[in-house]
């Protein structure tokens, strides 16, 4: 069984990994685990590259057998980070990978000795609670407010995807969330909601986070 291991900027993040996508990728031969980057104590948020790419660096070096993945999100990344600024002026659908792509460069330059291949980075678009808008009734549910699903779904419909809801500190979808649920707690509304939606809805509703567990579901598979 191939491990990974993702490194996560948030407690959400962790435990979304543990309790929903570890769980599932157990099954295709996939043993995920994550690591909350920097020290003990961060709680989430913006993060420096620096802390990032010095925790992905150890688990290079120190777990050679495992690969090594990240789950950061796109809005609210600082712009010192590697892509960052450049993928801003990206349409869409290139913008992720843009990131994805000066992380890796950035972290294996200083690595001579490593499979490239071991190291795939992952940036959420724009940020995790857009997987919540894959299927609105979850939320409103979670929050005991079935009013506010058509509103939701209204915000939805607006685009070709929930990855595409805006990268703004008004309208980012935590922030729409917010403005619908002022009580919405990350950490125990949104796990619970993503839950409720499966991983199935949410990769038929998100083609790169579709992508990302289909490169990990493929190291079990090759494993195999």
């Amino acid at each position: 069984m191939n491990r990974v291991i993702a490194v996560v900027e948030g407690q959400t993040e962790r435990t979304f990994v543990r309790d929903v996508l570890a769980p599932w990728l157990g099954l295709k031969g996939v043993m995920l685990s994550a690591r909350l980057v920097g020290k003990p104590g961060h709680k989430g948020g913006a993060t420096s590259f620096g802390k990032a790419q010095n925790d992905i660096l150890s688990l290079l070096k120190q777990e050679s057998d495992t690969y090594v993945t990240t789950m950061f999100d796109f809005y609210g990344m600082p712009e010192a980070w590697p892509g960052r600024r450049r993928a801003g002026q990206l349409e869409h659908d290139k913008k992720a990978l843009c990131v994805e792509r000066a992380i890796k460069k950035e972290v294996l330059v200083t690595l001579d000795d490593v499979d490239e291949r071991r190291l795939f980075p992952y940036v959420q678009m724009h940020e995790f609670e857009a997987l919540l808008f894959s299927e609105p009734s979850a939320l409103s549910q979670v929050m005991r407010d079935r009013r506010s699903e058509r509103d939701l779904r209204s915000i939805r419909e607006e685009f070709n995807t929930p990855e595409e809801i805006n990268d703004d500190p008004t309208t980012a979808p935590s922030k729409r969330i917010g403005g619908l649920y002022p009580g919405y707690r990350k950490p125990f509304h949104g796990i619970l909601a993503s839950k409720k939606i499966t991983i199935e809805l949410m990769r038929d509703e998100c083609p790169h986070f579709n992508e990302w567990l289909t490169f990990m579901e493929e190291l079990g598979e090759h494993h195999a």
